[in-house]
């Protein structure tokens, strides 16, 4: 089972539209995939038509429990209407748990375990993260094989990257391996030197860290999503849905060569 998180300290890049485009992809390659949304926000909860508030469970029940079994874990999880695709969904009082239990032991790692009890029942699994630093993001990353950060091509950006970077660095001190990752251009207009200028910043500061191409700026993404649906199954053929093609395509060779 393959966990990568879609993680940025900045909102508004693309997180969750990189998150549902890869998941309607590898389920078209005929991979299961489990979609975790650990954002208090639910936007990855909402995209797939949940209200996370009519929910019986959601992942924040998962904090509650005095043991992480399988049996636990399976209960949160939600057969979304398409192929392969499931969710553990979001509710808001997951912004409580940094106040009500940050400072418990052992904390960090309840994701990490609950996927390992699951780990036969899913090819990929992913992750969208919240947009700040707390007990969410920590159990994500630790979670994790690969990190993606998705960037908007624009100045702004690069300081949410930074900031994002300098947080990885810090988690890296309790961690054996180092993390991946992958830096995903998005947004991209290439009519823009804003776009051009930014894409060419960021090949030259993070070099081998960022993906070579860069996503496009699509309406038919904000049109699938209105729709609930994966952008691959709305509108198979536009050049978003190529784009993240090609990033998969990219991800997948990097994980074969490394196994």
């Amino acid at each position: 089972m393959i966990v990568w998180s879609v993680a940025n300290q900045k909102g508004g890049v693309g997180k969750t539209t990189t998150t549902v485009s890869l998941a309607g992809l590898l389920s078209e390659r005929k991979k299961r995939v489990l979609l975790v949304d650990t954002d208090p926000h639910a936007s990855l909860t909402t995209y797939f038509n949940y209200e996370s508030d009519e929910l019986k469970l959601s992942l924040f029940d998962l904090f509650q429990v005095p043991e992480v079994t399988r049996d636990a874990v399976q209960k949160l999880i939600i057969q979304t209407k398409y192929d392969r695709i499931d969710l553990i969904p979001a509710h808001m009082s997951l912004a409580t748990l940094d106040r009500v239990m940050g400072t418990k032991g052992g904390m960090g790692l309840v994701l990490k375990k609950a996927l390992a009890t699951i780990e036969d029942e899913y090819d990929y699994v992913l992750i969208d993260c919240p947009p700040i630093l707390g007990v969410m993001m920590v159990n994500a990353l630790a979670a994790s094989r690969r990190i993606l950060i998705p960037v908007q091509t624009e100045f702004l950006a690069m300081k949410g990257l930074e900031r994002m970077m300098r947080t990885l660095q810090i988690m890296q001190k309790s961690r054996p391996a180092p993390f991946k990752v992958c830096i995903v251009p998005t947004m991209y207009d290439k009519r823009t030197r804003a776009s051009l200028e930014t894409l060419q910043s960021l090949k030259q500061s993070f070099q081998e860290q960022v993906w070579a191409s860069a996503i496009p700026i699509d309406t038919k993404f904000r049109d699938a999503s209105l729709k609930n649906m994966p952008p691959s199954l709305y509108a198979k053929g536009c050049r978003g849905v190529f784009a993240y093609k090609t990033l998969l395509n990219y991800l997948e060779r990097l994980e074969q060569d490394e196994h």
